[in-house]
């Protein structure tokens, strides 16, 4: 296929006469690996890439990927983790890894990027536009991860890397953890076998251990719209209204059930090898293998304090017009709630391709794949409570009398006011104290909680390519593709309940530990809470349960658990082109894929035995440790059209265009079949419809993929090796959005047919819009007199809107399709996933002789975040910026020191639920650096 010559671009004269001389290494090679990359590619595309490896300019991948155009990421625990193409969120995007299909341990189709180390990956491409041969599923675009080829590098190379971590927020805890460390060995090498052709191997090694200290503040996840006008009873919650009562003119406030302070202390490990073997034994044939294993283990200790009742006796309100809650008054019990959580991460992947050049038009192809990822996560938590009486049975100030007299009361009041700080002021009545561990005596709760996911994806793709000798089309090719994702997931809880005061004052007395840190959440204005009595997670377990580990309950099933297979089956076929139009060169490709998906979800619901009165009504009666299993399927078939030109307007500037239909599915873990009954209260019922009050779905297998199509236009402008400047526009029209949805489910109990109503989100066929344009431009002032030469930027900025809404599902619309009404909501709806109207990310370099310095600023405006699995509310992320910087001295061609440090301005990440403005969550992590040294063979 014919490209832009990139040799035509226009060079200075330095840099013609040292062409063949000078290796450019380092932020200047790799913005021109990239820019040169950009030039290539025959789709709409943006490219971080390094010629060399370890040098992507990134302590992550998800770091990296958040430095190209477009790309933004949702930070966990201070690091990238989940990626936002223009705006739009991990559902509408994809990712491959060398180009396949990649899982992971969340229960989404989001990679999990802090599985992959960044030292071993060279390039990292976002696809705008889609292509006929592409895996389907990226409507925002496509992420492709690719690791070096052995036979393509073309030399030997040894390469050794340590560096140490030290995270800011490590200071304030009482017992550090102290400096952490990476280390990563890579080997690459060709070898010569004569007869037998040639082969390349790369390996690459690294392992990890850190610490990532957190502080938030947070709130349940169940939001609810209480009564304005009520004047709550000090020992009642408030009052939910109805969307009709507010249509009416009820007042109504947003208000959680809970809300907790949270302090961490955690550990990470990581080890992860990568390998790689290239194989020619001849010039027609090549067969290439390789295999990644990551796994990932981390250990946290939380302490809790948490307000459990923050709905009741909620009174002298301050509320916004918007709905928010802004100050008031309550009672709640107050609980210390430590937890010890172990969470065990493994990623296996790979695939075996083999390329035969069978004659010299005809080229085929095969590739087999494999991804599987593992995770189990563990939490011990216990429980322990405000009482009137302490554990020595005196009476504790500040405590609420229960209606029974002293020794029933558990609650405290205390006022919360959110006008004025970052976080709400929360303060108890003086008198009591929240550090005396004596006032946590009453209720104690062990919980042993397991989540147990895997993630598995095989597939085989079968490719031919035959090369035409005359015409505009200068290559035919056709392929086909067949995969299975299995995804299973189960929830176990062992929970123990003890009353015993005895039993309770040991275990107090015997698990004390002083509080963690020091300064807790000190870089928060209005926050008036800094330390509380705190426990030994393991050792409250160990003292109440009278195990360390109870282990899972001996039958695991659960109407929560998951079991959904997809099967998808492709085929495409596409006409490469190089001709001209209207007197200009142009290259691209049109072609069409066709995708037929088959999902299958077993899921359970309780049993239960139909009874028939003596009157002649009936009532249901539950039979415990009994589940009845269901499978729910749904098919849906999809043909994808696409055509991207590129036309050459100059020598150095391209003209490109995409048009395309493409398609994104729902997360696996949004496909659940179990189906909760939830029964009216009585016994005398004239059905067994009118004796089921209401179905709680864990997802909608029924979930039809989301399609779009799409027009991309970008002009890009190649003025040297080291400039770039583009500009692109893009279209999308979605069909279908997604609202709770009111969906008739036929269930036979006890042998009757019963077609009862299940909210869930589902797909509807309204049709919504977005549309945006983002620019790119870096450039080096090579122009410049010594030593200004070495200062170059790189810029890049993307905007959109869209008229795209997400319901909340409980506040929100709700759409019937059989009566097709919809239901007015309490609150607006969100956006589309992931999206903020503007993202933004810039970095200023400089070099002098072998020193290199790089700042880096990345922002965000706010965004809709959806919870992974089951749908659930809407969760805003206000607007974030955050700012890095890299230095690195080349001592030699072989050595080489780093310095970087991340998240420098110490952002906060803030949550809104269920209205922007209404703050749910602060996280908080600190800054983060990094010193390395590097060695080169």
């Amino acid at each position: 296929m014919a490209q832009v010559n990139p040799q035509t671009a226009p060079q200075s004269q330095d840099e013609a006469a040292n062409l063949d001389e000078v290796v450019v290494t380092g932020i200047r090679g790799s913005i021109q690996s990239s820019i040169q990359r950009k030039r290539e590619e025959t789709v709409i595309a943006d490219v971080l890439s390094s010629e060399d490896i370890g040098d992507l300019p990134a302590q992550s991948i998800g770091e990296a990927i958040e430095t190209i155009t477009g790309a933004s990421t949702h930070r966990e625990k201070g690091g990238a983790s989940e990626i936002a193409i223009r705006g739009l969120g991990p559902f509408l995007g994809a990712a491959t890894f060398n180009g396949r299909e990649v899982t992971n341990g969340s229960g989404d189709r989001s990679v999990n990027f802090n599985q992959f180390p960044s030292e071993l990956i060279n390039t990292v491409a976002v696809y705008k536009t889609q292509r006929a041969d592409f895996i389907e599923g990226g409507v925002a675009g496509i992420v492709n991860m690719e690791t070096i080829q052995p036979l393509d590098f073309g030399r030997r190379r040894i390469q050794i890397e340590g560096r140490a971590i030290w995270t800011e927020y490590d200071d304030k805890l009482i017992d550090p953890t102290g400096v952490g460390w990476r280390g990563t060995l890579s080997y690459i090498d060709q070898y010569d076998l004569g007869e037998a052709g040639r082969l390349g191997v790369s390996l690459g090694l690294q392992s990890l251990e850190s610490s990532n200290p957190e502080e938030l503040f947070t709130s349940s996840s169940t939001w609810v719209a209480c009564n304005g006008a009520q004047v709550v009873a000090t020992a009642s919650n408030c009052t939910p209204v109805t969307a009709a009562q507010v249509a009416a003119g009820t007042p109504y406030y947003l208000t959680a059930g809970s809300r907790t302070y949270r302090q961490f202390v955690e550990h990470d490990q990581r080890d992860a090898v990568f390998a790689s073997v290239q194989w020619q034994p001849n010039d027609s044939l090549e067969v290439a293998f390789d295999y990644q294993n990551s796994r990932r283990t981390y250990t946290e200790e939380r302490n809790d304090l948490n307000f459990s009742e923050t709905r009741r006796g909620a009174n002298n309100r301050v509320v916004s017009p918007e709905g928010v809650l802004l100050a008031y008054t309550g009672n709640s019990t107050i609980e210390s709630t430590p937890t010890y959580r172990i969470r065990d991460e493994q990623y296996e992947g790979g695939g075996l391709r083999l390329e035969w050049q069978a004659t010299d038009a005809l080229t085929l192809s095969t590739d087999i794949s494999y991804s599987s990822t593992y995770r189990s996560e563990m939490d011990r938590q216990v429980r322990m409570r405000s009482s009137i009486r302490d554990i020595n049975g005196a009476v504790v100030p500040g405590v609420i009398a229960g209606n029974a007299g002293q020794t029933s009361g558990q609650r405290v009041e205390y006022t919360f006011d959110a006008r004025d700080g970052v976080v709400p002021s929360i303060v108890v009545n003086p008198l009591f104290d929240l550090n005396r561990w004596e006032n946590f005596s009453a209720a104690a709760r062990v919980r042993r909680d397991e989540l147990v996911r895997n993630n598995e994806i095989g597939a085989i793709r079968f490719d031919g390519n035959y090369e035409l000798r005359s015409g505009p089309f200068t290559d035919i090719k056709a392929g086909f593709r067949l995969s299975e994702l299995r995804y299973t997931d189960f929830d176990d809880r062992v929970e123990i309940n003890v009353t015993a005061a005895a039993a309770i004052r040991d275990a107090n007395v015997a698990c004390r530990r002083p509080f963690a840190q020091t300064g807790f959440l000190d870089n928060l204005p209005g926050n008036t809470i800094t330390s509380w009595a705190t426990f030994d997670a393991r050792c409250l377990f160990a003292s109440i349960a009278g195990v360390e580990d109870t282990g899972t309950n001996a039958d695991t099933r659960a109407i929560g658990n998951r079991d959904v297979t997809e099967e998808t089956r492709a085929a495409y076929v596409m006409g490469v082109f190089d001709t001209e139009a209207f007197g200009v060169p142009v290259t691209g490709n049109i072609g069409l894929r066709y995708v037929n998906t088959d999902v299958a979800s077993v899921g359970l619901r309780g049993a239960f035995d139909v009874v028939d009165n003596l009157d002649g009504t009936v009532r249901l009666v539950a039979v415990p440790g009994q589940f009845e299993s269901q499978t729910l399927k749904s098919e849906s078939e999809t043909w994808l059209p696409s055509l991207n030109a590129n036309f050459a307007v100059r020598d150095d500037m391209a003209l490109r265009l995409g048009l395309f239909r493409a398609m994104s599915r729902p997360d696996p873990s949004a496909l659940g079949a179990g189906r909760t009954l939830n029964l009216e209260p009585g016994t005398a019922f004239t059905s067994v419809e009118d004796a089921i009050a209401s179905i709680t779905a864990n997802g909608n297998p029924r979930t039809q993929p989301l399609l779009s199509w799409n027009t991309d236009v970008s002009l890009e402008w190649y003025p040297n090796r080291d400039s770039l400047f583009s500009v692109a526009l893009y279209y999308k029209q979605f069909n279908g959005g997604f609202v709770p949805t009111v969906i008739d489910e036929t269930f036979v109990i006890d042998g009757q047919p019963v077609t009862v109503p299940v909210i869930q989100d589902s797909a509807t066929d309204q049709d919504s819009t977005l549309r945006g344009f983002e620019v790119t431009a870096a450039h080096r002032f090579s122009n410049l007199p010594q030593p200004f030469d070495g200062l170059g930027f790189k810029v890049s900025y993307n905007w959109a809107d869209s008229d795209f809404q997400t319901h909340d599902l409980r506040l929100g619309d709700q759409y019937d399709p059989v009566t097709d009404t919809t239901t007015p909501g309490i609150i607006q709806p969100a956006g589309i996933f992931g999206l903020s109207n503007q993202v933004f990310s810039g970095s200023l370099y400089y070099t002098l002789g072998p020193v290199e310095l790089q700042g880096i600023y990345k922002h965000r405006t706010e965004y809709y975040q959806k919870f992974v699995g089951a749908p659930s509310q809407n969760r805003y992320i206000r607007d974030t910026g955050v700012w890095d910087f890299r230095a690195t001295y080349r001592v030699n061609r072989n050595l080489s020191f780093m310095f970087e440090g991340s998240n420098l301005n110490d952002e906060p990440r803030y949550h809104d639920m269920p209205i922007p403005g209404s703050l749910r969550e602060v996280n908080t992590y600190g800054p983060r650096y990094y010193l390395g040294v590097r060695y080169r063979l």
